[in-house]
């Protein structure tokens, strides 16, 4: 039942978290450092924003390979499912016509994110390429903290998308702000916990 439970959640918190991207994306206001460097390299060249997420991916885990991380279910599920699942999206919202509009996809595209990455982190099955990459270099660098790992990753991807033409704006500033609490919220919530294991024999005789 738990692993049943840990593939669907696997599987919807990817969908959503593309979908998420998609309602960031239709408020034209600003999106997460990552989604500012696909949506660059999607303008510049002409492929879909989704399959720019896809292909990306691919180089971000081969860089896994010197950092000696190991790809999960999870992992490769990510790359094939996020990318889609934006285009889809983005095929079937509409953009924001007004200030409000505009407002409530960028809220509800930062809340959304923020509940499908407590979802497919929660299933416990693998990070996603971008994720595994800054904790990879984290474990391969432990005298520099995350968090300056992190920032040295999003501050660059952020500046190369926006010199392509990716979309800075407040809800950059927005996403910054509020992930860390709402993944901080939904996490612990949404984790699937590690099974309980049978003591062994040889445990129950020594008590």
């Amino acid at each position: 039942m738990s692993l049943v439970r840990r593939v669907t959640q696997l599987l919807l918190g990817l969908v959503l978290y593309g979908v998420s991207m998609a309602l960031m994306i239709e408020s034209g206001l600003g999106l997460n450092p990552w989604d500012v460097f696909h949506q660059g390299v999607s303008e510049v060249t002409g492929i879909s924003f989704g399959w720019v997420v896809l292909l990306t991916g691919v180089p971000v885990l081969l860089l896994w390979i010197p950092l000696r991380q190991r790809p999960g279910v999870g992992t490769v599920a990510n790359l094939l499912i996020v990318g889609f699942a934006a285009d889809a999206a983005l095929a079937l919202l509409p953009a924001g016509s007004t200030i409000p509009a505009r407002v409530g996809l960028l809220a509800a595209g930062i809340l959304l994110n923020g509940f499908a990455t407590g979802l497919y982190i929660g299933s416990r099955m693998g990070p996603g390429p971008r994720d595994g990459l800054m904790t990879g270099l984290a474990r391969r660098f432990p005298k520099v903290s995350l968090r300056v790992i992190r920032t040295g990753i999003e501050l660059t991807v952020l500046g190369a998308g926006f010199l392509l033409g990716g979309t800075v704006g407040v809800g950059t500033i927005a996403y910054a702000l509020a992930i860390g609490p709402l993944v901080h919220l939904f996490l612990p919530r949404l984790t699937v916990p590690e099974p309980v294991r049978a003591p062994h024999p040889d445990q129950l005789a020594a008590t």
